[in-house]
């Protein structure tokens, strides 16, 4: 039975650790799409979310099957625990990815050069601080984690300046309007991506430490 509970937890991992990898790849390519203008890859991020979706509810009845069968406790239980929410983020974070696709979609078929403002550093800072919440859940490394939290700060920043850049461009040209809501719009999924990605580094630290990190918490 214990042999048993130990490969259906693997097979867990496994597969969530193929979902966090077609997450990465759907992010880097709808950031990919919208700062090279690719409409075809852009599409290709809205069709594909499917997968991710289907993904989401495999893992879902995974950890429902392990929690009413297998009854686990300790380490065991909390990643199966953190394994849950992590999946419902990274599904999240999927949905955001689509979002950033669509919006470079419209941007690309405006026919009007926005200007790229602070986005290029957004998006870079975004895709490290997914790439290293995926990372420490696989190694399972608070450190990394920690390091992820520790960013969060700078995204918020971020988002708030690009904000108010936008709305200081959007009034000098209003033809760039529409093309600059989509910018706004790109900026907050990123944002979102950043808080889901903490999200992830958060449940790695209650996984390795049993402690609670979330809202300013740090309990045991």
């Amino acid at each position: 039975m214990q042999r048993h509970f130990e490969k259906e937890l693997e097979s867990l991992k496994t597969n969530l650790i193929k979902m966090a990898s077609a997450v990465e790849d759907a992010v880097g390519s709808s950031l990919k799409a919208f700062l090279e203008q690719d409409k075809q890859l852009a599409k290709q991020i809205i069709e594909g979310d499917k997968r991710i979706n289907l993904l989401e509810i495999e893992i879902d009845f995974a950890i429902i099957d392990l929690l009413a069968l297998q009854q686990p406790v300790a380490v065991d239980l909390r990643l199966i625990l953190a394994a849950q929410k992590i999946n419902n983020d990274l599904e999240r974070i999927g949905d955001h990815a689509v979002n950033i696709a669509e919006s470079a979609l419209t941007i690309a078929q405006t026919g009007v050069q926005e200007p790229m403002l602070n986005l290029p550093k957004m998006c870079e800072l975004a895709q490290h601080m997914l790439r290293d919440a995926i990372d420490s859940f696989i190694h399972q490394d608070p450190k990394l984690a920690q390091s992820v939290l520790d960013r969060d700060d700078i995204m918020d920043d971020m988002n708030r300046k690009t904000a108010k850049d936008v709305i200081a461009v959007m009034k000098d040209s209003c033809e760039m309007i529409e093309g600059c809501l989509h910018l706004m719009r790109i900026s907050h999924n990123l944002e979102r991506v950043a808080d889901l990605a903490t999200n992830i580094a958060e449940e790695v630290i209650f996984i390795t430490q049993a402690r609670l990190v979330k809202h300013g918490v740090n309990k045991l």
